[in-house]
């Protein structure tokens, strides 16, 4: 009987065995690990030089320029007082010029001296600095810096081979797994916390490119651009950003992901700027109402909005009014997902894309092309978002139409090449009117259907009423802009 339980006892145990390896707790100690990353991480110090005329008080007896605020004991609470005090009057207008100081994280990714900080750590600094956790300080040269995705490679001459970080994967990371970031908060050196990955794909609205993993690990001033590790030692984010109404931390960190950070810095190391791909599309939201008119079975992917002649997109066959779905085998879940996707992919190489035009899925093959920095990979239209209180309302399109003449033609100043039905009134308690459509507007199309004169416009309209679908896309265009406006449909 004995040996039949501890049998069943030990089969029981085997099968939940790979259960348990998934679901195990936290880590007995992060001892060891810390230990072993600790010397790849550096705090960097940068000086900047700026007038004393600056530290004193303005016309009005106020000080320009605040006391900056340290932790209690900060070597430089002292420093920067007597100096404030010493000059708080203005009048040594004429004074050489001082430095100022500031504080963040860095992490060495080469032997020979390359190391990876935020660019906001270094921007505008003239001396830069970095000290290691043996205390040896080092000057760093900026190699070169990418504004857009917040990231600097600078590097430093070293009498001997550095222990280098390995970049991880931040697609593989998983939300609740453990991570570990090390920096310099408030300048008090080497300092480890943990937590967990608490979200993934974040968008802070710092840029076009944002997809951050956000964290738990406490992460304060002085953080920015140090390392955010994985439970293998590997680096998955650099730390960039925290939400915190007090300054401290809360408990909502932001790190950029490694599989754009590795990326970047590759391309900051090889050619000593970014080169990004480039797709030339002018993209927009699809809302719930213009995939409900384009009969997309849901919100996703990126609606063309226009098409740049000569690019890319042109000779590949792209045209305004097909959603793209997927890039180069990866799906796009949202518009703000395709500059990234193309941005990262090598160019003058083939991108096979996947669109949905007209009801029905097709593929098309984009070699993708190199951005030119004053263009912008996959643009977002800047009306793409629809105003607030846009799809509360269910009325008819509430548009009156005309054909286009030279007297409306000059009334709007439409271009001759222009061609569609121009709006001359709107109803200002219909959809139409939420959605921003004004009189002026030139109607183009109507569900990916071209439109010659008004009647063309109405009988469209009506094809979608009788399919009892919700609403239509008009495709508009004012002032040379062109956009997708899913207007709901009512009576009449």
């Amino acid at each position: 009987m004995t040996a039949m339980l501890t049998r069943t006892v030990l089969i029981v145990v085997a099968l939940l065995a790979p259960a348990l390896a998934m679901a195990r707790g936290a880590p007995e100690s992060f001892a060891d690990l810390a230990e072993k990353l600790l010397p790849s991480v550096v705090n960097i110090s940068t000086t900047q030089r700026v007038q004393a005329m600056a530290q004193g008080r303005g016309e009005r007896g106020e000080r320009s320029v605040p006391m900056p605020q340290f932790p209690p004991g900060s070597p430089f609470e002292d420093l920067f007082k007597d100096f404030f005090d010493r000059d708080r009057g203005g009048e040594r207008n004429d004074a050489p010029a001082r430095r100022a100081t500031s504080l963040g994280s860095g992490f060495v990714i080469d032997p020979t001296g390359f190391i990876v900080t935020n660019n906001h750590v270094i921007a505008e600094a003239d001396e830069i600095f970095a000290i290691f956790a043996d205390g040896q300080r080092l000057k760093a040269k900026l190699i070169a810096r990418d504004a857009k995705t917040d990231l600097a490679l600078l590097k430093v001459e070293a009498p001997k081979a550095l222990p280098a970080l390995k970049w991880g994967s931040s697609e593989k990371a998983r939300v609740g797994e453990w991570v570990l970031a090390i920096g310099n908060p408030f300048g008090l050196g080497g300092t480890v916390t943990a937590g967990i990955i608490s979200a993934k794909a974040r968008d802070i609205n710092s840029g076009q490119y944002d997809d951050f993993l956000q964290t738990d690990a406490p992460i304060n001033r002085g953080n920015s651009g140090g390392p955010l590790f994985n439970m293998a030692g590997e680096v998955i984010g650099v730390n960039s950003a925290i939400y915190s109404p007090t300054g401290g931390s809360v408990g909502i960190g932001f790190a950029i992901p490694s599989q754009l950070a590795a990326n970047v810095v590759g391309q900051l190391k090889e050619h000593g700027r970014t080169r990004r791909g480039w797709l030339g599309v002018r993209i927009q939201t699809v809302t719930e109402e213009l995939a409900e008119s384009l009969n997309l079975d849901k919100t996703r992917g990126a609606l063309v909005a226009s098409v740049q002649d000569d690019s890319p997109a042109k000779k590949a066959g792209i045209e305004p009014g097909d959603v793209i779905v997927t890039f180069a085998g990866k799906e796009v879940t949202a518009m703000r997902g395709l500059p990234r996707l193309v941005a990262e992919h090598a160019i003058n190489a083939d991108a096979k894309v996947e669109l949905w035009r007209k009801g029905k899925t097709m593929s098309v093959t984009v070699k993708v092309g190199e951005l030119d920095e004053k263009e912008q990979v996959a643009a977002l239209d800047p009306k793409s978002v629809p105003p607030a209180g846009a799809g509360d309302r269910t009325q008819a399109l509430g548009l009156t139409f005309a054909a286009l003449s030279p007297d409306l033609r000059k009334k709007f100043d439409i271009k001759d090449n222009v061609k569609g039905v121009v709006v001359t009134e709107v109803a200002p308690n219909s959809d139409a009117a939420q959605q921003g459509i004004r009189p002026g507007d030139v109607i183009v199309g109507v569900n990916g259907e071209d439109v010659a004169g008004p009647k063309d416009v109405a009988d469209k309209v009506k094809k979608v009423q009788t399919a009892k679908r919700n609403s239509v896309a008009l495709y508009v265009e004012r002032a040379g802009d062109r956009r997708w406006v899913a207007v709901k449909l009512g009576e009449g």
